[in-house]
């Protein structure tokens, strides 16, 4: 949002060594991803400046009708861009609130968390978008032979379709986290948790192309431990990593938006939809919750759906 991320800068006041002290527990207690804490800083700074607008000491005059102002005044365009925040982002706003005060209490500097009553706003949750078999095909396939680094994009999308990894988690891995002789790869996720994912017998040897071919030369002044790596033998950015799926993606002629992170639903999609069991897939991609990886059911109905409707008398 255009007018948040202009007046970021003008939310470092009172209390943000109270928020700093928070986020640095959540690190080195918590063990959260980089990106995770960063959310929360931008999260809590909002609020900081909320309540600096009404006047508001933190942390000792919240309660819960605190939190439902706040949630209006995220709720309400801003009037300089006539931009307005999602429910999830909105809701994740007072996930980060209520940890706040949640960590205020273990603390001792409130007595009761009240905020703790308040329940987060309910959200529909969104059906991912997933590209048919055919199209997570043509994608992974559309990388120009002509390319300069043809064998690294192309490796780099094979990989991500045959494991389902994030862009971050992709872009930072190690040469050596990845077993060519048994198929598979050490993957480290949020928070610092370790997965072991396997790799279908073409994608190592794709990758193994890059590897041999490719990569010895790439690297050969930076010595980079990367297994992805830029023209000039640097680490991989997930910036770039969206860019090679997006380039992909327009070679292949796919509608829509299509990121790394529509490879990871393929992937989980496609694998229930080949018979794999759910705590397969959600050990797979990683996710703390079976709730997350259910979302993928979702897409299989609306897959059976399409069956019905086509196949039935009455459809």
């Amino acid at each position: 949002m255009k007018f948040f991320q202009e007046n970021e800068k003008k939310l470092e006041k009172w209390p943000d060594s109270e928020i700093e002290t928070f986020l640095h527990y959540l690190c080195v207690e918590g063990g959260l991803a980089g990106n995770t804490i960063m959310s929360y800083r931008r999260d809590l700074r909002r609020f900081a400046h909320f309540a600096e607008l009404n006047g508001l000491t933190l942390p000792d005059q919240i309660n819960p009708q605190t939190a439902v102002d706040f949630v209006k005044w995220l709720s309400q365009p801003v009037e300089e861009d006539h931009t307005r925040l999602s429910e999830a982002t909105i809701a994740r706003h007072v996930v980060s609130l209520r940890m706040f005060m949640r960590y205020q209490k273990l603390m001792g500097k409130v007595k009761t968390d009240l905020c703790d009553l308040m329940e987060s706003p309910r959200i529909w949750q969104r059906v991912p978008r997933v590209l048919s078999k055919q199209q997570a095909a043509e994608l992974v396939s559309a990388v120009n032979p002509v390319d300069q680094l043809f064998l690294r994009d192309k490796a780099l999308l094979e990989l991500l379709y045959a494991t389902g990894m994030r862009a971050s988690e992709a872009a930072s891995l190690n040469l050596s986290d990845v077993n060519f002789k048994m198929g598979y790869l050490r993957c480290i996720g949020k928070g610092d948790k370790e997965r072991i994912i396997p790799v279908h017998k073409y994608a190592i040897d794709v990758l193994h192309d890059y590897v041999t071919k490719q990569r010895l030369d790439l690297t050969e002044k930076t010595h980079s431990r990367k297994l992805f790596v830029s023209k000039n033998g640097k680490e991989l950015s997930r910036i770039e990593v969206w860019r090679i799926v997006k380039k992909a993606a327009l070679k292949a002629g796919l509608p829509g938006k299509v990121t790394p992170h529509t490879l990871r639903h393929c992937f989980g999609t496609h694998l229930l939809q080949g018979g794999a069991d759910l705590r397969s897939v959600q050990e797979m991609l990683g996710h703390a919750d079976l709730s997350t990886t259910q979302i993928y059911t979702h897409v299989n109905h609306e897959h059976l759906r399409s069956i019905h409707k086509k196949y039935h008398p009455m459809g």
